[in-house]
């Protein structure tokens, strides 16, 4: 199969991770659910379906919400078993960056801007590699392969949640978060829950009468800080350690003369596979059963407000085991590491679909004031994904 390698209409040349790094780097795709008025994934979702519409594959932009869609891109035969490429287009907002945020400037051997890491490098060495593989096949595939560019991931998974829905399925799926290369069978869930403690307003001199939210706020935070320390550290999972606790905010009282009628405490639980959202709300609600036994004017009410799932993948499963071959075939170090970050892998998990991560760049510089993707990652993670990609689309159903 002979195809063109010039940049053609797009100005892209065909599967070139760091031209398109840098093409997609360029687009503003701030999420507005966190930044009020950003534009969102609009204009960086019809770029890439224009690019990969040159490079031959089938695309389509189901919109997620009006203005938003996700892409979702294919070659190879329908109705055959299939490999799925993933990743995000949002990014987080830019206040503090210490560099110009869409500029895509390289300085050294680094891309610099926000979202280079996090994850438009991983998104162009899935793209290139699905390109290259399908160069490389020769002739018609045996099977085919997915790309789906999702909206929404840095706030609530929208875009992913809703491919799922669309009954897109897949054997298996590889999520090009950046993981430095390491594979990343598993990442922790979380919880956010809302703590909202009433005590009685009164004067400063009032002791008798008077309530304090804020005191008793703190009391039910040291029994928590009890469950950090002594409890969660008794149950680990082989790559992601202990679950952990903290403090997120705190906001009360309403004068330095008056006892507080309110406090609102909201703590994020980071959990492990097989702890749930109803586990951590029984765990907070104990800490407060417990304050309660030695303070019994303590009221106070829970409220879940978000939670994701834990992802948990075998290390011994068939998507880890073909992408360590890969990894190996291109002679490259391999690591098989937990992801610290929360990723889309876990709605493809508790989807059905095994789901692990792997692509470059440090997930300690996303939404950091410099962020950037070191080039030489982009080309081995693209050399990796290549021959994923190939071996998948010449294997015979």
């Amino acid at each position: 199969m002979s195809r063109a390698t010039g940049a053609g209409s797009t100005g892209v040349r065909r599967a070139d991770p760091v031209a398109l790094t840098q093409a997609l780097t360029r687009i503003d795709s701030r999420n507005p659910s966190l930044v009020p008025g950003a534009p969102g994934e609009s204009a960086i979702a019809h770029r890439l379906a224009d690019i990969l519409s040159d490079w031959g594959f089938s695309v389509e932009l189901p919109e997620v919400e009006p203005g938003r869609p996700n892409l979702v891109a294919r070659i190879g035969p329908a109705g055959t078993p299939g490999l799925m490429f993933a990743g995000h287009l949002d990014v987080v907002g830019i206040e503090g960056m210490t560099h110009a945020p869409f500029d895509a400037e390289i300085r050294g051997d680094r891309i610099f801007g926000r979202g280079s890491a996090d994850m438009k490098a991983g998104i162009s060495a899935m793209c290139a590699a699905a390109a290259l593989a399908l160069d490389e096949a020769g002739r018609a595939p045996a099977r085919h392969l997915l790309i789906a560019a999702v909206a929404d991931e840095e706030y609530a998974s929208l875009g992913m949640r809703r491919l799922v829905e669309s009954g897109v399925r897949a054997e298996m799926a590889i999520l090009t978060e950046p993981t430095r290369l390491a594979i990343c069978p598993a990442h922790r869930g979380f919880v956010w829950a809302e703590l909202e403690l009433t005590g009685r307003a009164a004067h400063g001199s009032r002791y008798d009468i008077g309530v304090d939210a804020i005191r008793h706020a703190a009391l039910v935070l040291a029994e928590l800080d009890e469950v950090e320390a002594t409890v969660l550290p008794r149950t680990t999972h082989q790559l992601l350690g202990r679950g952990s606790l903290h403090a997120s905010s705190i906001e009360g009282g309403s004068g330095l003369s008056t006892y507080p009628e309110r406090c609102v405490v909201v703590v994020e639980r980071r959990t492990l596979p097989g702890e749930t959202a109803d586990d951590v709300l029984a765990e907070i609600c104990a800490a407060c059963d417990r304050v309660r036994a030695k303070r019994p004017d303590l009221r106070a009410a829970v409220r879940l407000i978000e939670a994701q799932l834990p992802s948990d993948v075998s290390v011994d499963a068939p998507v880890v085991a073909r992408l360590r071959r890969a990894v190996e075939a291109e002679g490259l170090e391999t690591r098989i590491e937990g992801m610290s970050a929360w990723t889309d892998a876990a709605i493809l998990n508790a989807a059905g679909i095994p789901a692990i991560c792997f692509g470059p760049g440090d997930i300690s510089l996303a939404h950091a004031a410099e962020e950037f993707v070191p080039i030489e990652e982009i080309a081995k993670a693209t050399s990796v994904l290549t021959r994923v990609a190939r071996d998948w689309l010449s294997e015979k159903t």
